[in-house]
């Protein structure tokens, strides 16, 4: 069990225990028999009963018993789901009422009392709980869904198309959990709804928006490789997710996840290529709702909606063979301005906008010769000949990355080569890394750091470009802090991929605070502390414990794959030296995938050798901070 099974099994075991002291809270109390015979006989109670030689056995019937009559209660108040039906298939109005009640017996129903009693040698259960709270839990969930609908009106404003898709798929499918009588139109900023319909049109109108293009088409070992480029309204999105189905959009096979807009599609070679080549959209999100036990809840036992505009017909004009594809290195001394050839690579993008970066005169050719070949190399696949381009470490890193998965070079790259420091960068390769085992593909920009002699020292798995930019934009900080920044991040996020579990072992220092989960704590740290325990709610864990549960994790997962996100860097004002880093991250293995908020605070005291005084991880953002999530002004420093 991984760190993240370790959360979320103890946030449900806290819940069940819950369910289960206010389940039996009556019968420890003794009710007296005449206090449960005024319970049976009020018309505000709703009464499941359950019958058995067995105890438990008993109490999950009376349980059934008790959702059952919810169910029959509130059915007449569900039109708009029950007059629907899941991808043209007719489903029972009773089928149905059943599925979304059960959506909240298991972690939802509050306040539902026992009684006991013993019938010729058998035991019976009763569960009972007053019709007022039906309401309750109801408004509940109505605040979570409205929860999610703003939280994606931001991200669509932010033009983070993913996430927008995410926060109202989700909002769609807790809405249609609840009765119509709640569904109210409500205004919330810009997003003005009446509940349902609203938020359907909000994620039909995203899907609509989105179009989907062929660039280039490489066949090899009977197989078709497509380089695909997703855009909304014209603009790549980030971390889309979309998969293959069969013509109705059902049987759908592996997943792939395209980034900044780049992903790509394996067909067999014998497929004729057209309009009738299609993808069709991931918007339900099921790995990232494993966090979230309501939601989870939710998705896996209700219809999902359907949407004609997820299926997406793929443009094929423009596409061209890769076969005679063409390297294009930005020489590090001139990226700033347009370029003259050199070397017959030319300047293919103008980066005078961007905040100035660091210089060092002329870099020389060996830099971009090395990329070139590096490059072409890995376009053939001929790994082995590339190893004098290495350093020892370069070259374990690299054989690790290209075996992380079936390592695929996507498209004719543009690289751009920038000097700080010691170290010259070269961003980056687009690559895909599939993995059979559960049918996951992800495209990753692979960044690779040179050193004085013109070697690979480290590749990495780059930012997203909206990460990077929201870094290097910061003009009120040091020039060299903001590459540091990025590159720790980058190292941070490969490490976790490639399980470089003594890396990680090293950035945390020997007294780091390491929370997750869902349970307040005193912290005891030495070290720093928080500023108000109420802002921490979440388990704390000594270094030891979360190496060693990482540890398990990587060795029980085929893959690791992390995504970053909507990230917030803060300075802090009495340390310039230590920085607070807020992102939202993406978390995906091959057995378990969520969606939460990570925390890091970092001294840079010494750049080369970054330590993790403390690293949160929050599976939603939390009422009692001010922006919901974790950051550095929560700490004593």
């Amino acid at each position: 069990m991984n760190y993240r099974h370790y959360a979320f099994y103890q946030r449900l075991a806290v819940l069940a225990l819950l369910v289960m002291t206010s389940s039996s809270l009556f019968a420890q109390n003794k009710i007296t028999q005449k206090q449960w015979e005024a319970i049976q006989q009020d018309e505000h109670y709703l009464i499941g009963s359950g019958r058995s030689a067995n105890l438990e056995e008993a109490r999950q019937l009376a349980m059934a018993d008790l959702a059952g009559r919810i169910s029959s209660k509130v059915e007449s108040q569900f039109s708009h789901v029950l007059q629907s039906s899941a991808k043209g298939k007719n489903v029972s109005s009773e089928s149905k009422m059943n599925s979304i009640i059960q959506t909240y017996s298991s972690v939802t129903l509050n306040n539902v009392g026992e009684y006991q009693a013993k019938e010729k040698g058998q035991v019976v259960v009763y569960r009972y709980m007053k019709d007022s709270e039906l309401r309750s839990m109801f408004r509940r969930r109505i605040n979570l869904a409205k929860k999610w609908a703003r939280e994606a009106t931001y991200q669509l404003k932010d033009e983070k198309i993913g996430d927008a898709l995410q926060g109202y798929y989700w909002s769609l499918a807790l809405l249609r959990s609840c009765p119509d009588p709640e569904l109210e139109t409500v205004e919330e900023e810009s997003l003005e709804i009446n509940m349902v319909q609203g938020i359907y049109n909000r994620v039909k109108d995203i899907l609509t928006d989105m179009t989907v293009k062929a660039t280039s088409v490489d066949t090899e070992d009977g197989q078709q490789r497509v380089t695909l480029e997703f855009l909304h309204k014209g603009k790549p999105v980030v971390n889309f997710n979309y998969k293959t189905c069969d013509k109705k959009g059902n049987d759908c096979g592996e997943i792939y996840t395209a980034k900044d807009g780049v992903g790509e599609l394996i067909i067999p070679a014998n497929e004729k290529l057209g309009k009738q080549t299609v993808v069709w959209a991931e918007y339900e999100f099921r790995d990232e709702a494993n966090i979230h036990s309501e939601i989870r809840e939710v998705l896996e036992k209700t219809d999902p909606v359907p949407f004609a505009a997820a299926k997406m017909a793929i443009d094929f004009s423009g596409c061209k063979s890769t076969s005679g594809y063409e390297v294009q290195v930005l020489p590090a001394n001139n990226i700033h301005a347009p370029m003259s050839d050199t070397n017959d690579m030319k300047a293919v993008v103008d980066d005078s906008d961007r905040p100035q970066q660091a210089k060092s005169g002329s870099v020389g050719n060996s830099c971009a010769e090395t990329m070139k070949a590096v490059s072409e190399g890995m376009k053939a696949r001929n790994y082995a000949s590339l190893k004098p381009h290495f350093t020892s470490e370069g070259w374990d890193m690299f054989n690790k990355l290209v075996n992380y998965g079936d390592a695929k070079m996507l498209k004719s790259p543009t690289l751009q080569l920038t000097v700080c420091g010691d170290y010259t960068v070269c961003r980056s390769i687009p690559m895909s890394f599939t993995f059979k085992g559960n049918h996951r593909t992800f495209t990753e920009d692979v960044v690779f750091y040179l050193n004085q002699e013109g070697k690979i020292c480290e590749v990495a798995f780059g930012l997203e470009a909206a990460a990077v930019n929201d870094i290097m934009y910061r003009d009120a900080w040091d020039e060299y802090a903001r590459y540091t920044m990025v590159h720790f991040l980058e190292t941070y996020k490969t490490a976790y991929a490639l399980k470089r579990l003594d890396y990680i072992s090293s950035i945390f220092s020997n007294d780091a605070l390491i929370i997750t989960g869902s349970i307040v704590k005193s912290t005891g740290n030495r070290e720093l502390g928080p500023t108000k325990t109420a802002h921490v709610k979440y388990t704390r864990q000594t270094k030891e414990e979360y190496i060693n549960s990482l540890k398990r994790c990587f060795a029980g997962n085929e893959y690791v794959n992390i995504h970053f996100g909507d990230n917030i860097v803060r300075r802090s004002t009495t340390k310039p030296n230590v920085y607070g880093i807020q992102i939202k991250q993406d978390y995906f293995s091959s057995r378990y995938g969520d969606t939460g908020y990570l925390f890091l605070l970092i001294d840079f005291e010494k750049p080369k050798e970054p330590l993790i005084h403390v690293r949160t991880w929050q599976p939603d953002k939390d009422p009692n901070i001010k922006d919901g999530r974790i950051g550095i002004n929560d700490f004593l420093l």
